[in-house]
């Protein structure tokens, strides 16, 4: 048992809980004895995910939610607050992927990644701050991704929903102002170890696989315990986030063209595979784990090290030439 005066207790509702990173949330936050309201569409991963957090030391119940529909939502803030008596963590985790030419791909395929992804973390704040305002004190957590700073060709509507996130968080920090006891903080992981490109809709006609490196969820999962003992406005979750961060802000142009080459590159060379809408409209039986599978091989740890020290020298390589080049004219 984790021992923490500012979790110990504390009401969290998780959405996004029966799998991935939101599973790994939830099992970090089931160390510290909360009363935990888990949602998700898949009833049967979602009750499996509960009877664990139990086991670890937590109260917790089982919320079948989808977050497209703001009446769920709204469900969902008022059975936290009957549950725990008050709600003292939003975390706004669900997410979908949708990968494919922007033309290729259907209309509403794009229209379900923005209601997921975008309107979804939308609903979630707009059904939990009343009770933040009625107590004084919350704290909304936004797991947006590197996706909301660093655009993903092949992924519009993700990017649109991620960058979209960044903006509407950005905004409500502002309006929240004058409530000092009440935080909107936002995650941004690098890419993660989890099902979530399994269950991605790919109109690609190639077989998906995350770029390296990849991390451990488990690693986001501390970020958030961090976050809710100490409240901070924007967080990066790896090295490569902090990479990727920078890369962008220096150099949009070059960063976007070498992204673009890396999958274009991929694709060429991945396997055949069907089109699929994967997640999207049903949830789906299968990689309900928090890992994906796809960690490197030997000590991840290392690998990653490695990878991140080769970007940091690859950046650092082209901002050196712009340089040369600027006081050289």
């Amino acid at each position: 048992m984790k021992n923490s005066k500012n979790i110990k207790g504390k009401t969290i509702v998780i959405t996004g809980a029966s799998s991935g990173a939101g599973k790994a949330i939830a099992f970090e936050m089931a160390h510290y004895q909360t009363n935990l309201v888990l949602a998700s569409r898949n009833k049967v991963a979602l009750e499996e995910v509960v009877k664990e957090c139990v086991v670890l030391g937590s109260l917790a119940i089982a919320a079948v939610v989808d977050v497209t529909d703001p009446k769920d939502l709204i469900n969902l803030a008022a059975t936290a607050k009957e549950f725990g008596g008050k709600v003292d963590v939003w975390i706004n985790n669900a997410g979908v992927l949708a990968a494919g030419e922007f033309d290729r791909t259907p209309t509403e395929i794009h229209e379900q990644v923005i209601k997921t992804n975008l309107l979804g973390y939308i609903y979630g704040a707009h059904a939990v701050l009343p009770y933040f305002k009625e107590q004084g004190a919350g704290i909304l957590i936004n797991n947006i991704s590197v996706g909301g700073f660093f655009p993903v060709p092949y992924g519009s509507s993700y990017s649109a929903s991620k960058f979209g996130l960044k903006g509407f968080s950005a905004a409500l920090k502002t309006e929240l102002k004058s409530y000092s006891d009440i935080y909107v903080c936002d995650l941004y992981p690098a890419f993660l170890d989890t099902p979530g490109i399994q269950h991605a809709a790919n109109y690609t006609g190639k077989a998906l696989k995350p770029a390296p490196p990849v991390y451990d969820p488990n690693r986001l999962a501390l970020a958030v315990a961090q976050v809710v003992e100490k409240p901070r406005a924007g967080t990066h979750v790896g090295s490569a986030s902090t990479l990727l961060w920078l890369s962008y802000k220096i150099l949009p142009a070059t960063t976007r063209a070498i992204t673009k080459a890396f999958i274009d590159f991929y694709l060429k060379n991945a396997d055949p595979a069907q089109s699929t809408s994967g997640n999207l409209f049903n949830t789906v039986n299968y990689a309900t784990a928090i890992h994906g599978g796809w960690g490197l091989s030997g000590k991840p740890k290392a690998h990653r090290k490695y990878i991140a020290a080769g970007l940091a020298l690859g950046l650092a390589g082209v901002l050196l030439g712009v340089l040369k080049r600027n006081t050289s004219v």
